[in-house]
């Protein structure tokens, strides 16, 4: 196996409870984005990701009914949890996304795939020149399993890439730059009620319309014509989640 998409999902969250099982116009967050990033023409399979905890059990009964795969792991540790779901596969390269991205554009994962070099270690939008909702990071099997193997602080565990990120001296990094400039600054990731009502004014648009497979340049287009519905989330800090871990970030004992 090459590509192994995991979508890292949990029915956790604090800001938004329940966010990957939030209807959005007649489906949950989380199968519209199994269902956007399936359309991709590269990977191999679409695997789910989520913890142990009693509360996702309806996640995993979703991913059951939908035929995709689904690994149970830590709750806390995120990189074991990743690292764990692929040592059966073996994929050579992991594609990490996270479920609260409903408004995923596969075209750019099959960007980022025939761009990837030989030898990258990671890749990921570095300069984070996407909307923040169109999140893509390649992993490859042997750069996981050495973080998985050297992590040791609570933010590197939490966060799966947050190790790379500390040492980039000790991996072949790449960047994926954004093909459309200037729209970085958008926000289209679902982890606050306001995100929700931006992204559900998107989907009823479009589905309304009988067009499911909408990508960037439709948001941008219907965006542009209805400029107050950006104005719901945009007060919201980005990557808010990575703050509070680094704040109270620790050295873990192993």
């Amino acid at each position: 196996m090459k590509y192994l998409v995991m979508i890292q999902a949990r029915c956790g969250s604090a800001r938004l409870p329940n966010k990957v099982l939030k209807d959005i116009s007649g489906k949950p967050d989380l199968q519209w984005v199994i269902e956007r990033v399936s359309r991709s023409r590269f990977i191999d399979e679409v695997m789910v990701v989520t913890s142990i905890e009693k509360n996702n059990l309806p996640l995993i009964r979703l991913c059951t009914e939908l035929g995709i795969r689904v690994f149970v792991g830590s709750e806390n540790d995120v990189l074991d949890r990743y690292y764990q779901g692929t040592r059966l596969l073996k994929p050579e390269y992991i594609v990490r996304i996270t479920a609260d991205c409903p408004l995923f554009d596969w075209r750019y994962l099959d960007m980022a795939i025939e761009q990837l070099k030989d030898g990258t270690d990671y890749m990921a939008e570095l300069t984070e020149s996407f909307p923040d909702g169109l999140d893509i990071e390649i992993i490859r099997y042997s750069a996981l399993k050495r973080m998985w193997k050297e992590a040791k602080l609570s933010s590197e565990r939490e966060h799966v890439t947050q190790y790379i990120k500390n040492h980039p001296e000790e991996f072949a990094i790449q960047n994926l730059e954004c093909p459309i400039a200037g729209i970085g600054d958008k926000r289209w990731t679902l982890d606050q009620n306001e995100d929700y009502e931006l992204i559900c004014n998107i989907y009823n648009h479009f589905i309304s319309e009988g067009k499911e497979d909408f990508v960037t340049e439709d948001i941008l287009a219907y965006l542009q014509s209805n400029g107050h519905l950006e104005k719901l989330n945009e007060n919201i800090t980005r990557n808010e989640g990575l703050a509070k871990s680094l704040a109270k970030d620790k050295v873990l004992v192993c």
